[in-house]
């Protein structure tokens, strides 16, 4: 029988929170019922398995990450709306590790929780809204979401394993990242190819 108070969301959120300090990879169910003081057993009458917790723990995060690029955004165009989207990205990335680690890789989710799910789909509709100021179309828009995502990914990932031994401050080289992305995004080339199917 399961625990009194226990449910999936609090599953989750002990999961999320453990994701933070151990690691995403390093989550385990066994963990996750310490945390909330109940046996392994209790968890799988919320949650069906460590990658059902896992794919959960992604769909929070991107949630999460995506109302606050949305409330950084809100008003914003341009280079200002750039530049707070990427601020917000990295800082969730900063905070929550774990999470924002659940955000980046292919997970298993069940097919009725995502499609209920609209973290992922506010994400992909932020993103596309932001650089549609910048006059950007198909199949462009699709190659600058890559480019960004790339670039913001590639630049926290660098960070968090402390890649940056420079003694130049990586603030100081995110914000010179960003104007270098602002100015080609408003000169961005001229596609060759054909129309986007």
């Amino acid at each position: 029988m399961a625990r009194a108070g226990l449910t999936a969301e609090r599953v989750t959120i002990a999961g999320a929170e453990l994701a933070d300090e151990v690691g995403f990879d390093h989550l385990t169910m066994s963990q996750v019922a310490r945390r909330l003081g109940v046996r392994d057993a209790s968890l799988y009458a919320h949650v069906r398995s460590l990658e059902d917790l896992r794919g959960r723990i992604g769909l929070l995060a991107a949630d999460e990450k995506t109302i606050r690029i949305a409330e950084a955004t809100a008003g914003r165009a341009g280079k200002d709306a750039l530049v707070a989207f990427a601020d917000a990205w990295r800082n969730y990335a900063r905070r929550y590790p774990g999470r924002y680690t659940a955000t980046q890789i292919p997970i298993e989710i069940d097919p009725e929780l995502a499609a209920n799910a609209p973290g992922p789909r506010r994400a992909v509709e932020l993103t596309y809204s932001m650089l549609r100021g910048y006059g950007l179309a198909e199949p462009d828009l699709t190659d600058a979401v890559r480019l960004l995502r790339s670039t913001f990914h590639g630049f926290v990932a660098l960070e968090a394993a402390g890649g940056f031994a420079h003694k130049r401050s990586p603030q100081d080289s995110w914000a010179r990242a960003l104007d270098a992305l602002h100015t080609l995004l408003e000169h961005w080339p001229q596609s060759t190819e054909g129309d986007f199917v």
